[in-house]
């Protein structure tokens, strides 16, 4: 049994860590064949929302970084012919894998894969008292990072860790490095009703709040939380 070296390595920025609420701000992907990097995938995202400060300061990008940048319904079916039938392979991948799904069943695309998690790698070869995000691994292996907390840098680290690992370990326990199916359940979502919007609008108007997301661009459940939200914490029309 040989280690798999043809595979998409993948990374996701996003506006959060819940692939129910949160969205996507960039995707950096590579494909890899033997090893070696052959093609890239990369795209900003428009979230139809405000970047929060944390976010900001973490990876960088801005709001006008992503505001004339297309959809993720625009673009998902670009990424999933860019896959093609090609396990992933990310850092605590089944976090990307979520984000990507849910988009993909929105635009009625299947999107089943296998994966192989280099966070789970590292779990069972670095020492125990080490910690195991990518930045750290990198250090610890000492891979030169690209660009940290951007999504094609961190592709290409997540890569370049996977290489490292399995030269040291693959021939040992080349079963370890196999991809292993990614399980995320997920059901397409609903545009909000014209009455939602209308509703949600009239409500914020109401109170006077200001909401960081584009009512036009939410699903029903969005609106309907949202709007749970604003009514528990302001109350309802009087």
């Amino acid at each position: 049994m040989s280690v798999q070296t043809d595979y998409i390595a993948v990374d996701l920025e996003t506006t959060g860590l819940d692939p129910k609420k949160d969205k996507i701000i960039e995707i950096g992907a590579i494909r890899v064949s033997g090893g070696k990097e052959t093609a890239q995938f990369h795209t900003m995202v428009n979230p139809h929302r405000t970047i929060e400060e944390r976010i900001r300061d973490l990876t960088g990008i801005t709001d006008e970084m992503v505001e004339h940048g297309p959809d993720i319904g625009d673009i998902i079916g670009a990424f999933v012919e860019f896959c093609g039938e090609l396990p992933l392979l990310g850092h605590h991948v089944i976090f990307d894998y979520s984000f990507l799904k849910r988009a993909a069943v929105n635009q009625r695309l299947e999107f089943e894969r296998s994966g192989i998690d280099t966070l789970k790698l590292c779990r069972a070869f670095m020492p125990e008292e080490e910690r195991k995000n990518l930045a750290a691994a990198c250090a610890f292996y000492r891979i030169e990072r690209e660009g940290a907390h951007r999504a094609l840098g961190d592709a290409r680290d997540a890569h370049e860790l996977f290489l490292t690992l399995a030269g040291l370990h693959g021939e040992a326990q080349p079963e370890v490095f196999a991809p292993k199916p990614l399980i995320y359940k997920v059901k397409r979502e609903q545009p909000a009703s014209k009455k939602q919007k209308e509703d949600l609008q009239y409500l914020l108007k109401y109170h006077r709040i200001d909401l960081p997301v584009q009512i036009e661009h939410l699903s029903r459940n969005e609106a309907s939380r949202i709007t749970d939200q604003v009514i528990s914490r302001y109350g309802r029309i009087r």
